[in-house]
């Protein structure tokens, strides 16, 4: 086990969940006092993209939903494996999540919905000998030379319009127009759901939403380890030395002084030579415009978060630092919405259950495969939110195609209230005898998320910096839009190994980190996928 050695201390930029790993693996695997950790967060909450807010009176919000797994998510266990839960200090946040989806496993029986309120044989992918083909093309082909093409240079029509793409693009939130590469590595990292996509029953998730289940019981682990949560912090720039470069030779790299503003007021803070500085780059939830019942929610284009402002002054100072305008540069490309039903009458989900035959709390994902919006809907198992008082409910859901008008409103998604959008759900579901009374009993927040699939965007190898950049003494970058061989982005896993990679690497940690699941590599989950695929 590595020892930092008294007084030096780490400075980690973010309290995402990428920031907050990093401090639990320097607490846990490298002997760093916690004392000496300070985290510096520009919001007045920890967890970044893992969050779930509000109440009963004003309404909960579920920003998005994470389907986690338990073949892929080998980072996320293992760092969940020694952080207990708030509830019991004998059991572990691994241990709930495992016990709570023995007893509610997921199993979606509609999870594909067409025209007329019908469910659709969601087993049936759709696919022929031409698809299989444009499949197997896509999986042979070398990164390096599919570059920054489209999904949709690589399939025909044909595929766009199978039941298969249209649960694997809302699973995962995929658009036709995203990066072939991050679709190729989704499909040769979740392989093993080819065969159960149409039931989702390879999905784990926590007994809550993602911020009470994770994030709360590391933020007060760490909290009683000793570490420092400064909030309200903004990392404006860093300094780096450089020395040593040459020829065919990296530059030795260090991290100076880190630059920061404090309630308007603008800090300096000096590093000594041993200390260690943890940048998370980007978010893909920076921004997020809220609306409610009758207010339509705004969509920033300014770039208003310090994620992303931090990011584009270090791209400055070095080559190898990314390219954060490929990721956050197009968000009529990046942008999608999604909206919370706070319910304080169970009719809603009942009629709910009785339609597609779902188990109470199967937290089955449903989409309505022929909308305009290409609505998806989730009920997740109640209650979702600690302290969500008996005969309160809530339902999440999202659209793909924010900007075409609805099939019940004569209105862009991104244009209507929450209301419309509820009129829209219903009208989906063929409710209009209950709409009355749901309408009255239903709050419903809006958000609209300008970057929210930016991590997908067509990219080179070059866009995103290494974990740890050449030559990097003590520093490495952090989150989603680091680069991580054949690992897929849009996962709590992604930043959670991006961290492992981060802490193991800088301090020199003798650890095995745990492999990155090939789904290819076992012959029985090989031969299922391909079993599904000819069927």
């Amino acid at each position: 086990m590595v020892n930092s050695g008294l007084g030096n201390k780490a400075y980690i930029v973010g309290a995402g969940i990428a920031g907050m790993s990093a401090a639990a693996f320097l607490i846990r695997d490298a002997g760093f006092p916690g004392e000496e950790i300070h985290i510096l967060e520009e919001l007045q909450v920890p967890g970044g993209s893992l969050d779930g807010s509000g109440d009963a009176e004003q309404g909960y919000v579920t920003r998005g939903g994470r389907m986690l797994e338990d073949e892929a998510y080998t980072c996320l266990w293992n760092l969940l494996e020694t952080i207990p839960t708030l509830d019991d200090a004998a059991v572990s946040v691994r241990e709930e999540i495992r016990e709570f989806n023995e007893k509610w496993p997921t199993e979606a029986h509609a999870r594909l919905i067409g025209r007329d309120q019908g469910i659709l044989d969601a087993s049936q992918l759709g696919f022929n000998t031409h698809d299989r083909v444009e499949l197997a093309r896509l999986l042979a082909l070398p990164e390096m030379v599919i570059g920054s093409r489209r999904i949709d240079e690589f399939f025909s029509e044909h595929f766009f319009a199978t039941n298969f793409w249209a649960m694997w693009r809302t699973t995962f939130a995929f658009q036709n127009w995203h990066s072939a590469i991050e679709l190729k590595r989704y499909f040769l990292r979740f392989m093993q759901e080819f065969s159960r996509i149409h039931t989702l029953a390879g999905v784990r998730r926590t007994r809550l939403n993602q911020y009470d289940s994770i994030v709360r019981p590391l933020h007060a682990w760490l909290t009683e380890q000793g570490a420092h949560f400064e909030h309200g912090v903004r990392v404006t720039d860093v300094d780096f030395t450089s020395a040593g470069a040459g020829p065919g030779v990296s530059p030795v790299r260090r991290a100076q002084r880190i630059h920061l503003e404090r309630d308007g007021r603008a800090e300096v803070r000096e590093l000594d030579e041993g200390d260690l500085v943890f940048l998370t780059l980007g978010s893909m939830t920076a921004d997020a415009g809220y609306g409610g019942d009758h207010t339509v929610p705004e969509l920033v284009r300014d770039h208003r978060d310090g994620g992303w402002a931090l990011w584009e002054t270090l791209a400055r100072k070095a080559a190898d630092f990314g390219r954060p305008g490929v990721f956050n540069g197009n968000v009529g490309e990046a942008k999608w919405e999604s909206f919370t039903l706070t319910m304080r009458s169970p009719l809603l989900l009942d009629r709910i259950e009785k339609f597609t035959g779902d188990a109470p709390g199967a937290g089955a994902l449903m989409t309505f495969k022929d909308s305009n919006w290409l609505m998806s809907i989730v009920v997740p198992h109640q209650p979702h939110f600690a302290g969500q008082p008996e005969g309160v409910f809530t339902l999440w859901g999202y659209s793909l195609f924010v900007d075409t008008t609805g099939d019940h409103i004569p209105k862009k998604m991104s244009e209507a209230t929450g209301q419309e959008i509820l009129t829209e759900l219903l009208g989906h579901l063929g409710f209009a005898d209950i709409a009355e009374e749901v309408h009255a009993t239903t709050t419903v927040t809006t958000v609209m998320m300008p970057y929210i699939t930016s991590q997908f965007s067509r990219r080179t190898t070059h866009d995103r910096p290494l974990v740890i950049p050449r030559g990097a003494t003590n520093f490495a970058f952090l989150g989603q839009y680091v680069e991580l061989p054949e690992d897929v982005v849009f996962t709590v896993e992604y930043s959670v190994r991006g961290a492992m990679h981060a802490v193991y690497g800088l301090l020199g940690i003798d650890k095995t980190i745990p492999p990155i699941y090939h789904a290819l590599s076992d012959p029985k989950t090989a031969f299922l996928a391909l079993k599904t695929a000819f069927a």
